[in-house]
């Protein structure tokens, strides 16, 4: 090895801050899902509430029930990554007939509390345990808490269209 690639990482560990990149699967797993939440609380603020019935096309879901979609998914994929039981049925919440901006801004909220509550009581040895999803798919822990975040972020990223065809500005992107 160089001696300046030796110097590099030496500095690495030297250097105030870097101590931050040591931080913990569980704790960097809360950080996304408590900016996923912030951002997905953005968009539901941003749409008019008088908008939360709009559908782009008649066959598409509302803006209210891609949320509640999003809240169903968010309940039912993390519960298998995690562990714990969901307090919620698969597809309840998107079945719920009230689709004011209240309701639904507290149903998609008590999913991401449900998430992240769940996420904070993991024992982090237990990221890498593999379990079987829906009978069908083999993976670990983490990786099921992933694709209920992939499921989110999909789904609030639908609502971007949403947002702009009823002349809203969608909120800018939270990579971070």
């Amino acid at each position: 090895m160089k001696p300046s690639s030796v110097l590099f990482i030496l500095c690495l560990f030297l250097v105030p801050g870097t101590a931050a990149l040591a931080q913990s699967p569980t704790e960097q797993l809360i950080q996304d899902w408590e900016r996923g939440k912030a951002f997905t609380l953005e968009y539901l603020e941003a749409m008019p509430a008088e908008q939360y019935d709009f559908k782009p096309t008649p066959d598409m879901r509302s803006f209210a029930q891609q949320m509640l979609h999003l809240a169903d998914g968010i309940y039912g994929i993390s519960s298998a990554g995690t562990g714990v039981d969901s307090p919620v049925a698969q597809g309840e919440s998107e079945k719920s007939s009230d689709h004011s901006k209240e309701n639904v801004t507290r149903i998609v909220t008590e999913a991401y509390d449900f998430v992240l509550a769940s996420i904070r009581d993991m024992d982090p040895a237990t990221l890498s345990e593999q379990i079987n999803m829906f009978g069908r798919f083999d993976l670990s822990r983490a990786s099921a808490i992933d694709k209920a975040f992939e499921h989110q972020t999909h789904h609030r990223g639908q609502t971007t269209v949403y947002l702009r065809l009823a002349g809203v500005e969608p909120p800018g992107e939270k990579l971070f």
